[in-house]
């Protein structure tokens, strides 16, 4: 096997991995009372108490170490002090698609010129100043001129995440750690509300999801405290179709945004957030009814399940990214989902390249392609074989160069280009799977 090396981030005081520390978290199981909490092992390993874990890693700070794969594999943990995170199995497995970038020196190049240009971009106060609005149709109303975004701020630093990028440690340490400074002050202290100047539930599901990646990693007590307050609105604010609109507390229902709610509410739960299972449940019942079963448009998902609206690449992407993400692999809906992924590739590049739908369908495509298996195939890699390929040659194709080379994309129709530089960067990350979004 060819050598390979990656960043790891490794406690000084226990012998063990941690590549991003959410993973010392398995995906939770239900416990009798109706809330779900985490699991208590991961990879057949007992997992240490969040108090035994977050002891050793605030106390001794991590360093960053060149880390030697062959010596891992080999490595007997089975008496460790410090369970190892991984299996061997599944770590040699991330180290082989963690090579699609090493390996690759146009992306890891591209990579690293995408971070150093949102880096530059990041405005004093640690957000990103983007285009506040709402999009309309094919369009994007604009309610304020280039304002502090907290979803896009949120984006971007899940972009630095994907690669490793802790708070106040590497490079851009100081970058992380002011954007997740930003994302706390907007939380509001009464009701959870993570918004600012008239942000709606799409904000506050990307901040609530970076939340949770943050506080798996860190351990904050003023992270953990604030996450929750964001969880418990999320969940007040479920209607009672399951799902949510553009305001918290709305009775209408939106597909895109119900997914992104879903999704923050299910890493909150997998680093010990109380989430109400009904509240899960509820909203995976509204997207499976939301998918379409017949017809020249069966497996994509609607707009609004109630008036049977449009199906499109990008909301099919997020119905089936929430349903393989709740774990419900077995689902014929995933499968008919992804046939109908497979077919819009092309269209959705084409019709909207660099559009606001281009962004946010290959955000939750990328997910589904990297982790899911090919339903007319199942031995085939959807990853490798179909959709990486393809993506990497049209972001590549796409990418901008600043005067000083550093990297950035398009954003035609949206926010911004910080957006859509957050998107391509994370996308282009995924392999390295520090991220449990990202992991298979």
């Amino acid at each position: 096997m060819a050598r390979s090396t990656l960043n790891v981030f490794v406690p000084t005081a226990a012998f063990g991995l941690a590549i991003g520390a959410t993973v010392f978290f398995a995906f939770g199981a239900a416990s009798g009372s109706g809330v779900e909490i985490p699991a208590a092992s991961v990879g057949g390993a007992p997992v240490a108490s969040e108090a035994a874990v977050s002891t050793e890693s605030e106390a001794t700070p991590a360093e960053v170490l060149p880390f030697d794969l062959n010596a891992a594999v080999a490595a007997d943990t089975t008496d460790a002090e410090f369970p190892m995170v991984l299996s061997g199995d599944r770590f040699v497995a991330r180290a082989r698609t963690a090579a699609a970038i090493d390996d690759d020196p146009e992306v890891k190049s591209t990579v690293d010129k995408a971070l150093r240009w949102l880096a530059k971009e990041q405005a004093p106060n640690g957000a990103w100043n983007q285009d506040l609005g709402y999009k309309f149709n094919d369009s994007y109303n604009i309610t304020g001129k280039a304002r502090p975004h907290v979803g896009v701020t949120a984006l971007a630093l899940m972009a630095f995440l994907s690669g490793g990028h802790l708070p106040g440690r590497g490079p851009y340490g100081k970058t992380v750690e002011k954007g997740t400074d930003y994302i706390l002050s907007c939380v509001d202290a009464q009701d959870g509300y993570i918004a600012f100047e008239g942000s709606r539930m799409y904000s506050h599901a990307f901040a609530t999801l970076f939340l949770a990646e943050i506080l798996g990693m860190t351990h904050r007590a003023d992270v953990k405290e604030k996450l929750q307050l964001a969880v418990n609105l999320t969940a007040a604010s479920q209607n009672e179709r399951g799902s949510w609109r553009y305001e918290p507390h709305s009775p209408e229902s939106d597909m895109s945004i119900t997914v992104c709610q879903v999704m923050a509410l299910r890493a909150a739960r997998n680093v010990g957030i109380r989430v109400n299972k009904k509240v899960i449940d509820n909203a995976y019942d509204y997207v499976i009814r939301s998918a379409e079963r017949s017809g020249s448009e069966r497996g994509g998902f609607h707009y609004q399940e109630k008036e049977r609206t449009r199906t499109s690449f990008a909301l099919t992407a997020a119905g089936v990214a929430t349903l393989h993400n709740t774990g419900n692999y077995d689902q014929p809906l995933i499968r008919a989902g992804i046939e109908y992924l497979k077919r819009e590739v092309p269209d959705i590049y084409s019709r909207y390249k660099g559009h606001y739908f281009y962004w946010y369908g290959n955000y939750y495509a990328a997910q589904v392609f990297f982790t899911a298996s090919d339903p007319s195939n199942p031995s085939a890699d959807l990853w490798s074989s179909f959709y990486w390929k393809t993506i990497r040659k049209q972001l590549l194709d796409m990418k901008q160069q600043s005067v000083d080379g550093s990297v950035y994309w398009k954003n035609t129709v949206g926010p911004g280009d910080a957006f859509a530089t957050s998107v391509a960067a994370i996308i282009l990350q995924i392999p390295y799977q520090f991220l449990p979004i990202f992991q298979r």
